[in-house]
Formats: C-alpha cells, sequence, structure tokens
C-alpha cells in the first residue's frame, strides 16, 4: 500500500508540475499589460517601466518562467499588484470559503446520489427506478447557475426560509451553515444525478456477482446483502468519479460565489481577472490545480484500499 501511495504521489507532482507550465504560458498569452491596468490611464510611461521591472515583466520569457517556478517551490506565490500583500495569503484567505462549498456540494451529491442509486438498482424496472432516472437526467441538465438563481429566488426571497447573501458570521457555526446550504446545492446538485446512474449501474452488475448470490444461499437479507456487501464494490466507480467532479465543482463555484456574494477563490479570480491582477490569477489557479491534483490521488488511495486488486494490478 505504501509503494502504490507513492508512486500517485509522484504522479500527482509530475501532472502539477505540467500543469504549472501550461498555466504560466496561458497568463503569459492573454493580451493587456497588467502594470499599465494597474497604475490606470492616468500613469506615466515611467511609472509603468518600474511597476513592470518590480513585477519582473521586463525580463525574458525564459526568466520569467524561472523565477515563477522557483518561487512557488518555495511557497512564494508573489505580491496582489494593488494591495502589495503576499498572494499566498490572500488566496489562503478565501480558500476555505470555497472548501467548505465543495465539501457542502459533495455532501448533497453523496447524501442523495448513493441512496438513489442504491434503490434504483433493487427496484430494477419498477416505477421508482423509473422517476430516479428521470430525476437524475433532470439535474444532469440543469446547470448550476441556473439552479443557483431559481433556489436564491425561491427559498430565499419568496419563502424566506434561508440567508441570501454572504457567509455567515464569523465565529457562528450555526450561520454559516445555513448561509451554506442554498449554495452548497447549486453545485452538488447535478452530480447526484451522475452518482445515481453511476451506482445504479455498478450496483446491478456487483448483485449479479457470485459471492452475492452465495450471501443469498446462506439466507442473508437482501438489506444486508445491499448495503454490507454490494454497496462497498459499487462504490468503487463512484470515488473515481467525485475526485474528477472536484474540479467540476471548483467551476460551479464561480457562479454560486458570484450569486449568494459568498468570498472564495472564484469570486477572488473573477474580479482579479476584470483588473488584470495576474499575480492573484496565477496564485488561484496554482492552489486550485494543487488542491484538484491532491483530491484525486487521495481518491485513488481511498480506492486502493477498498479493492487490493487495484493496488496490485498498478505495481
Amino acid at each position: 500500500m505504501l509503494r502504490y501511495t507513492l508512486k500517485r504521489l509522484w504522479l500527482g507532482i509530475i501532472i502539477v508540475s505540467l500543469a504549472m507550465m501550461m498555466l504560466f504560458a496561458m497568463i503569459y498569452l492573454i493580451p493587456g499589460d497588467p502594470a499599465s491596468v494597474a497604475l490606470g490611464p492616468r500613469a506615466t510611461p515611467a511609472m509603468v517601466e518600474a511597476l513592470r521591472a518590480r513585477m519582473g515583466l521586463d525580463q525574458p520569457i525564459w526568466m520569467q518562467f524561472m523565477h515563477f517556478y522557483g518561487s512557488a517551490l518555495r511557497g512564494d506565490l508573489g505580491t496582489e499588484v494593488l494591495s502589495g500583500r503576499p498572494v499566498l495569503t490572500v488566496v489562503m484567505e478565501q480558500l476555505p470559503f470555497t472548501l467548505a462549498l465543495i465539501g457542502g456540494g459533495i455532501s448533497w451529491s453523496v447524501l442523495l446520489g448513493v441512496p438513489l442509486g442504491c434503490i434504483a438498482a433493487v427496484k430494477r424496472g419498477g416505477f421508482v427506478d423509473r422517476v430516479v432516472g428521470v430525476l437524475s437526467v433532470a439535474v444532469i441538465a440543469v446547470p448550476s447557475f441556473v439552479v443557483a438563481i431559481y433556489s436564491l429566488l425561491i427559498f430565499a426571497v419568496a419563502l424566506e426560509w434561508l440567508p441570501a447573501i454572504g457567509a455567515g458570521e464569523p465565529g457562528n457555526l450555526t450561520s454559516q451553515l445555513d448561509h451554506l446550504i442554498l449554495p452548497s446545492l447549486a453545485v452538488g446538485i447535478g452530480w447526484v444525478g451522475y452518482i445515481a446512474r453511476m451506482v445504479r449501474a455498478s450496483m446491478l452488475e456487483t448483485l449479479e456477482a457470485s459471492h452475492i448470490r452465495t450471501a443469498r444461499a446462506f439466507g442473508l437479507t437482501d438489506r444486508r446483502i445491499t448495503y454490507s456487501y454490494a454497496l462497498r464494490i459499487a462504490i468503487l466507480p463512484t470515488v473515481t468519479v467525485l475526485g474528477i467532479g472536484i474540479g467540476q465543482m471548483l467551476s460551479s463555484s464561480v457562479f454560486a460565489e458570484i450569486v449568494f456574494a459568498r468570498p472564495g477563490i472564484g469570486k477572488l479570480v473573477y474580479e482579479a481577472i476584470s483588473v488584470r491582477n495576474y499575480p492573484i490569477v496565477t496564485g488561484a489557479l496554482l492552489v486550485t490545480t494543487i488542491l484538484f491534483v491532491f483530491i484525486n490521488v487521495l481518491a485513488d488511495v481511498v480506492i486502493g484500499v477498498l479493492d487490493p486488486r487495484v493496488r496490485s494490478s498498478f505495481n
């Protein structure tokens, strides 16, 4: 297991390194001079050149990349253009809000999707199975920003059940959870359908396995067979999909944070792009890339723990 984990970590490091190269190239190719945008139209050419020198934009591109790569390895993501604060500090202040939003979205998708998939598999071909199938396709087809807007209008404005904007009072867990319900629903509702369909398909295949038939022959109840034996194997593809789905949830969090006026990485990047604040954009994207790769490595390790065949085949 240790060898399998180390291999997954090494592969994750390689992916992060390649992502850093692509990220730097994309930021470099974006039109516009960040120094001119930061100083405004009234800045003199001398002021612009001084800021370009301070940001390292007057150096050759290969020197800029080496400086960017070396600084990132030391945990230095540069300085924010407008306030002069360290980029890593600004990003880490917003990261907990985005992590809470994604965690809430995963909770919605798992708590609703897994039971629905199990029920649909057990009731295969029946009315419940057809209803779950229709609901799964429906929630997959609806964009996250549409869910965000309509949930805001219905539950916050019309019914006044939940707060509309913000992230809650600092230090007040109840207030923060109340403010998290609607945004996390908007982020995670689409993945309820994906997980329900995947669990159903995997569960149907698992229920036909020989060890499940043996368990039935020993007289075990269908409930115990489904949730104690079949679900452990059927859940493996879902763990992989959830790891990949983190990237989709990160993109969906941008709309949720803007619609619900929540702080977070998505809103930070959106505001930074509008003013060409490249250090913030680069730092935030790099942190989210590392987060995405780490979560996928963690998902692979969990699968290796649940299914020894995976780590043995990888070796």
